[in-house]
């Protein structure tokens, strides 16, 4: 039996078992199906609006009013009045506002004598994305209202509209969002989250493949069925994945940046170079823990635990250079690394391959690690050298 044969009849025997298991496909087609219909449709406003904001106007001037009916009017903030701070409190802690604002009594005469009155602002940090809004759509609205006071009383002394201008802002800030005008989150997170979640089934499900010949006895017989050839027996049940799981990325490449139009600088070829190479490279990590651990269960949950801190150490949620020194070494042994990088230089800067050739390199070198282990792969078939219980 020639190679290519050998390969043929292992990918047409890994058909037959999903056949006869439809978790393979449950656990893969419809998981990527969920997590897309989940994170395109929730971010689908592409910015949070309507984040509940507690106020307490103990002071019910003009000044206080407009502040509230200014911040309500913001896309981020729905303001929220109660009549005392306790009721504020109690409405925060139990999950209806993420934040509480408290105007002071004589806030309007004290602004009127500039006499710098404080604004107590609460912010829930358990809610981290709804507290962070609220924060900074508070901020605003006083800067803004401090803006307001001085430019007024500016204007009752004589200035004109281009020196008033040059005393409350002597410094213009000229501001371009790269990659993501519109600060859309969809765009930020589901560029990430999605590709995230494909690593996590890829590395799950291979390993359930590859640890179920060793679950239920039937690793000899695959060997057998291929001459010994522990590469061809591999390689066979691997090539019906990879072709699976290069189909959703592909597909999960053509929403994002076809038919839900995210930011693309550079071409949509490049990115599904990225993905191919990103599902060919979680699969040479599946293979590499279920060699090194060649018992289902615990090979199931290192490939789990290895996939969860994945999306924190790629530099996605925190910048690689602000971890510690310690950390920063282990961000080299993700696949979705690589990716993260080669998305930054294509997707939001448009560069050109000798950018991002490297990061190309980089997942190469992961189809290397599963010959490390093919020899105790091959020992734990043939002998079935395993806990069963």
């Amino acid at each position: 039996m020639t190679f290519p044969q050998k390969l043929l009849s292992v990918s047409r025997r890994e058909l037959r078992i999903w056949v006869r298991r439809p978790i393979y496909i449950l656990g893969s087609v419809f998981v990527m199906l969920f997590c897309t219909v989940f994170y395109l449709s929730f971010l689908k406003d592409g910015v949070p609006s309507d984040v509940p904001i507690a106020v307490v106007d103990l002071d019910d001037s003009s000044l206080s009013r407009n502040f509230c009916q200014q911040l309500d009017a913001t896309q981020l903030g729905k303001v929220v009045h109660y009549a005392s701070f306790s009721e504020a409190r109690a409405a925060m802690q139990g999950g209806k506002v993420t934040s509480v604002c408290v105007i002071p009594e004589g806030f309007n005469r004290d602004v009127q004598a500039q006499r710098q009155p404080r604004i107590s602002f609460y912010v829930n940090g358990l809610y981290f994305l709804g507290g962070s809004l609220a924060w900074k759509d508070l901020l605003t609205m006083i800067n803004l209202t401090n803006g307001a006071v001085q430019r007024q009383v500016l204007q009752m002394k004589g200035y004109d509209s281009n020196q008033i201008m040059g005393l409350l802002r002597p410094v213009d800030v000229d501001v371009h969002q790269i990659g993501n005008a519109t600060m859309n989150y969809g765009a930020y997170l589901a560029n990430m989250m999605l590709p995230a979640m494909l690593q996590m089934v890829i590395i799950i499900v291979l390993i359930y493949s590859l640890g179920s010949e060793l679950k239920y006895g039937t690793g000899r017989h695959l060997l057998h069925s291929v001459d010994g050839d522990i590469f061809a027996a591999v390689m066979g049940k691997t090539i019906p994945y990879t072709l699976l799981f290069t189909g959703i990325g592909w597909t999960m490449e053509v929403i994002l940046y076809k038919w839900m139009h995210f930011p693309l600088a550079g071409r949509l070829g490049e990115m599904l170079l990225a993905c191919l190479l990103l599902v060919m490279a979680c699969e040479a990590v599946a293979i590499l823990i279920i060699g090194m651990v060649p018992v289902c269960r615990f090979a199931l949950s290192i490939g789990a635990l290895y996939s969860v801190l994945g999306l924190s150490l790629t530099g996605f949620t925190l910048p690689v250079e602000a971890m510690p020194l310690g950390l920063r070494g282990l961000t080299m042994m993700y696949p979705l690394r690589y990716y993260y990088q080669m998305y930054v230089q294509v997707g939001i800067f448009g560069t050109g391959f000798g950018e991002w050739y490297l990061y190309v390199a980089g997942m190469l070198v992961f189809l290397f690690l599963p010959m490390l282990v093919y020899g105790r792969l091959h020992h734990a078939y043939e002998y079935l050298d395993y806990e069963r219980n």
